[in-house]
């Protein structure tokens, strides 16, 4: 395959994945695993990698190994990362190494996820195609931007169908990333339950040529063999082993169990739906999903209050719920805080409240931070749709949404919400 190939399923040119590892074993195996899919390149450096990216054809995703002789995978990273020409492309490590500082370290520097050795294809994949998808729509919201302020001097008519697409793109961005996270907070669990399954076969064939022992030694009245053979694999071992494999396999189907049952609380309601729902259950569902963009680098604290049942659009007030979150994640550099607090306000009123210890807001954004299309993040990395929608959703349901911060101050975002949001609820006030 070389740099003009095209893929025969659609017309478009293949991606094309760089894998960087000074493993010749993993070199061709992950070559094997990608060529029927992808346009592969490769380097066995840290030194050659870098002369790889910056020649054609550019990579659109990086498989990175974190240990490497000459120039380690962080420091590729990071010159990736001070490259504005490859910036964007997302890098995945790959590594033997399962610490959490390790994970949050590549993490905090801008890779996008780590898949752990040894390596199983299917997981392999699957996080690559999610991170493909996700650029994707990355770009699918650049351009469509770039498209918006080019249209600016048009009529009102095409302006409103651009701001559409923006909409459907934002939405599209946020399901790219939460198929992200939820995809690792999933593949862990299973990786180990796999990896268990395996050894408790392994005990169960033991098991069952002891009984197969035990049985001749009945036959023949001569237990020897039966006997050298408990102690050759460790008997006591194995019956104490066992039932920790099964504890905790049974705990990562739970855990599995319970992101595929918030997912489907998070989405279950449609935007015409209006139903009573516990706010609480739609945080802890939203903070279970987005687990994965917050769990290195910020500490959840709850102060829950007594709220009453609120009739809303669930799923509506759910993505309000995962804008906050994750905007609050993002603003905050390093490690910090993110505080969740809510209460009843006043006899027919709730209000949620999310402060984080982040950077803050300047003075001259905070009267525009809720404006379309307003945002204060680096070019291509948002439309400022998320909070200008999060507002309307809330508008919608006859609340506000406010904002009180200073920089270096952090920021709190104020929710309230009426009791009963719905037409009828209105109608009978």
């Amino acid at each position: 395959m070389n740099e003009n190939d095209i893929d025969r399923a659609n017309g478009k040119k293949a991606h094309t994945i760089l894998i960087i590892d000074d493993e010749p074993i993993f070199l061709e195996a992950l070559g094997e695993l990608l060529n029927p899919h992808y346009h592969v390149r490769a380097a066995n450096s840290g030194q050659k990698a870098l002369q790889a990216l910056a020649t054609e054809p550019t990579p659109d995703l990086v498989l990175l190994d974190v240990l490497m002789p000459d120039i380690d995978g962080f420091d590729v990273l990071r010159q990736l990362k001070e490259n504005d020409a490859t910036a964007d492309i997302p890098v995945l490590f790959i590594t033997a190494l399962h610490d959490e500082d390790t994970e949050q370290r590549g993490l905090e520097m801008g890779a996008a996820d780590y898949i752990h050795k040894p390596l199983k294809g299917l997981i392999v994949l699957s996080r690559i195609r999610a991170q493909l998808e996700a650029r994707a729509a990355r770009e699918m919201l650049r351009k469509n931007n770039l498209m918006l302020k080019n249209q600016v001097s048009q009529d009102a008519q095409a302006i409103e169908q651009v701001q559409r697409q923006l909409l459907q793109a934002e939405k599209m961005s946020a399901m790219g990333q939460l198929a992200a996270g939820i995809a690792h907070e999933i593949n862990n669990p299973v990786g180990y339950i796999g990896s268990n399954l395996n050894t408790l076969e392994t005990y169960l064939k033991d098991i069952f040529s002891l009984v197969d022992a035990y049985e001749n030694g009945v036959e023949t009245s001569d237990f020897s063999t039966a006997r050298a053979q408990r102690e050759a694999i460790d008997y006591s071992f194995v019956q104490q082993d066992t039932m920790t494999l099964l504890f905790e396999s049974k705990a990562g189907v739970e855990r599995v169990r319970k992101i595929v049952s918030d997912l489907r609380d998070f989405s279950r309601i449609s935007d015409t739906d209006w139903e009573w729902s516990d706010l609480h259950r739609g945080l802890e569902s939203t903070l279970n999903i987005v687990r994965n963009e917050l769990k290195y680098h910020c500490t959840v604290v709850k102060h829950y209050g007594e709220l009453p049942l609120v009739r809303c659009l669930s799923s509506q007030i759910n993505q309000v719920f995962i804008n906050l979150l994750v905007n609050a994640s993002q603003a905050i550099e390093g490690s910090g805080t993110i505080t969740i607090t809510t209460e009843a306000f006043g006899p027919d009123q709730v209000r949620v409240m999310i402060e984080d210890t982040g950077k803050g807001i300047a003075p001259e954004a905070i009267d525009k931070i809720f404006e379309p299309f307003f945002t204060t993040k680096p070019v291509g990395k948002g439309t400022g749709l998320g909070l200008s929608l999060s507002k309307g959703i809330v508008e919608r349901h006859h609340g506000t949404l406010t904002v009180a911060s200073a920089p270096g101050k952090g920021a709190t975002f104020t929710m309230t919400l009426p009791v009963d949001a719905s037409p009828q609820g209105r109608n009978r006030s």
